[in-house]
């Protein structure tokens, strides 16, 4: 009996982060909405993304995590998927990369934005502003500037560590402080722990 309520309490209680969803429709629009996305660059997107939002507000917006490769911050996992291993959804959203040369994002989809707040759609428009017309090797320098997280985790813990979100964390004014950020990321953990997670 015990068993069955637990079982219907965390289906009650589900969190849904809706992480999948928001990692391809994230895809989507920044192959939308700037030039010259291709893997490299897509992977820079994503990387602002979650690291500004997590400087905001103490989480990320697609719950990838990051790894400090010497050619700058990459989610292994989804690294790993778009190199040839794609998932039926991902398959479904966009086409196959080429083994080759520029490897150039193509949406099937059109981008939902219901998986998305305010605040994270905000931030996609922003980014996508400023690295509208970039090229992935023009974002090498905002990625690499000194003493940010992938420079830290590099310099302190080596090449292919994992970065840990709370090194966004800094003095601007937009930023939470380490406090805040460090006990919302243990709530949220704790949280998905309890009740499961999407």
């Amino acid at each position: 009996m015990l068993d069955i309520c637990s079982m219907v309490i965390n289906n009650i209680f589900m969190i849904i982060t809706h992480h999948r969803e928001k990692i391809i429709n994230s895809i989507i629009y920044f192959a939308k909405n700037t030039k010259y996305c291709g893997k490299t660059k897509l992977l820079k997107l994503l990387y602002f993304l979650d690291f500004f939002h997590f400087k905001q507000t103490g989480k990320s917006v697609t719950g990838l995590e990051y790894f400090a490769w010497n050619m700058g911050p990459v989610p292994k996992v989804l690294f790993e998927e778009l190199s040839g291993n794609m998932k039926p959804d991902m398959k479904n959203a966009i086409e196959d990369l080429p083994v080759e040369g520029f490897q150039q994002i193509k949406p099937k989809k059109k981008f939902e934005d219901k998986y998305f707040s305010k605040k994270e759609i905000k931030l996609l428009k922003d980014i996508s502003f400023i690295f509208q017309d970039a090229k992935a090797d023009d974002m090498v320098e905002s990625t690499h500037l000194k003493n940010e997280p992938w420079d830290r985790t590099l310099k302190e813990k080596g090449e292919f560590q994992k970065i840990d979100y709370l090194l966004s964390i800094d003095s601007e004014l937009l930023s939470l402080s380490y406090n805040e950020a460090r006990d919302r990321m243990e709530e949220i953990s704790e949280v998905h722990k309890l009740f499961g997670a999407d």
